[in-house]
């Protein structure tokens, strides 16, 4: 159980990145109040925990529905972040998890980023979607190991919250530059988790591969 938690917890943060998700809102938003920067943050991190707890509770079911196997989407989801993590090494904007500059100019002319792009892609897009599923596949029903996956998840959003409560000061102290260097290491490490994915995912699909 111990070992699961610690890997999902990892595996949240890295794909979350709070530094560089931070730095991004406080981009966003450095004509806003900070009172209502506040609210904004508050928001939007209950709306993507609500995305994320749906995914991680009725993902499997839905795989199931959809006639998709779990290796496959180990395998799948794997390849997903294995791209997520080429963007942040190499700071590109593909619209996994930052968003592209059309979005980015839209949600300039918006006054509320509450739920685009704040919410989704930025928070709860299709890396993180895709993180929860599997690492509930890898509690295998086990319920402790289930709940510390819930349990760590929560905890990491609450760090992402934090980070956005003070997206102004994590700007000052990181700047840009600073922001992405830190996303580029994450970047590596989700890289080596999404390997691991695809790996375990074809042991799955594939046993003679040992």
């Amino acid at each position: 159980m111990w070992e699961t938690a610690v890997y999902a917890f990892v595996a949240f943060l890295v794909i979350l990145d709070p530094p560089g998700t931070a730095a991004v809102f406080a981009a966003m938003t450095r004509n806003v109040p900070d009172q209502h920067r506040r609210v904004m943050a508050r928001r939007a991190t209950v709306m993507a925990a609500m995305m994320l707890f749906a995914f991680a509770l009725a993902g499997e079911w839905l795989l199931r529905v959809m006639g998709i196997t779990l290796p496959a989407f180990r395998i799948g989801g794997g390849i997903l972040l294995l791209l997520l993590a080429a963007d942040m090494v190499f700071a590109r904007q593909s619209g996994l998890r930052s968003t592209t500059p059309v979005e980015e100019a839209e949600a300039a002319e918006r006054e509320d980023i509450t739920v685009f792009p704040l919410a989704f892609p930025l928070i709860a897009g299709p890396g993180a979607l895709t993180s929860v599923v599997l690492m509930m596949g890898r509690a295998q029903g086990d319920p402790l190991a289930t709940l510390a996956v819930l349990a760590v998840l929560g905890l990491a959003l609450l760090i992402v919250l934090a980070a956005l409560l003070a997206a102004g000061h994590v700007l000052k102290l990181l700047g840009i530059t600073g922001a992405h260097v830190i996303s580029r290491v994450l970047g590596v490490l989700l890289a080596a988790l999404a390997a691991q994915f695809v790996l375990d995912g074809l042991r799955q699909a594939l046993p003679g591969l040992g």
